[in-house]
């Protein structure tokens, strides 16, 4: 039986990262990260302390979603120029950068738009080699 993806909902802190599982409401699970790296091993570390206190089998990266925020994303990985992604995905270029201002919040339609998109840039980046 496979287990079911646990969400960490990522926030913004002064030295970095730190997440939360939502899906834990009498023992919260938790942790920080000074980079994206470094929170995913640190959100498995604590996890699995969770995990084995319950008696339970280990967890794997394959079993953790993190969740960020639209402006989060974009000021982490700031290699994406929400312009081209705008256009890569055929959403207004002003639109796109109010829902990452915090200006607009997107439905979730318009969520799973942007983020099918990031998902296909990412498919197609993994299959390229360089000459």
């Amino acid at each position: 039986m496979m287990m079911k993806k646990i969400v960490f909902v990522v926030e913004k802190t002064s030295t970095g990262f730190s997440a939360y599982a939502q899906d834990f409401e009498k023992t919260p699970v938790g942790t920080t990260g000074k980079d994206m790296a470094t929170l995913r091993k640190n959100i498995v570390a604590a996890l699995n302390l969770y995990r084995e206190h319950k008696g339970l089998k280990p967890a794997t990266d394959l079993d953790i979603t993190i969740m960020l925020d639209l402006q989060q994303f974009f000021e982490y990985y700031k290699e994406i120029n929400a312009k081209s992604l705008s256009q890569r995905i055929g959403m207004n270029q002003t639109l796109l950068s109010q829902y990452i201002n915090g200006v607009k919040k997107p439905s979730a339609k318009q969520v799973h738009k942007i983020l099918e998109g990031v998902k296909a840039l990412g498919r197609e980046l993994t299959q390229l080699d360089f000459a």
